[in-house]
């Protein structure tokens, strides 16, 4: 399979990035995680989980910060659980809860 077919398989509207922050998910009833976040976009975000026993569907709160040279932006976003694999969870971002 060439590059390009590979590329065409790709869903994704956004690229994704290497990631080295910490995410804060909050799930109902105000529990809180820390988490590695291992890749980052525009509208996702894959962490390494543990048995948090978050499921697909399920709504979750984050809190990460991304570093920008000299200025560091903390961003707080709502998110949808895409999927959970043995590895972690993948979360969409909800593009409107930007604060």
């Amino acid at each position: 399979m060439s590059m390009t077919e590979v590329q065409s398989l790709e869903r994704r509207l956004h690229s994704r990035h290497r990631a080295r922050t910490t995410v804060y998910i909050v799930v109902a009833g105000g529990c809180r995680r820390l988490c590695r976040a291992m890749n980052l976009s525009a509208t996702g975000v894959f962490v390494e989980t543990s048995n948090l026993g978050l499921r697909k569907g399920q709504r979750v709160e984050l809190a990460f910060a991304i570093n920008l040279g000299a200025i560091t932006k903390l961003h707080r976003r709502r998110a949808i659980v895409a999927h959970v694999s043995r590895g972690g969870t993948g979360l969409m971002m909800d593009a409107s809860s930007g604060r």
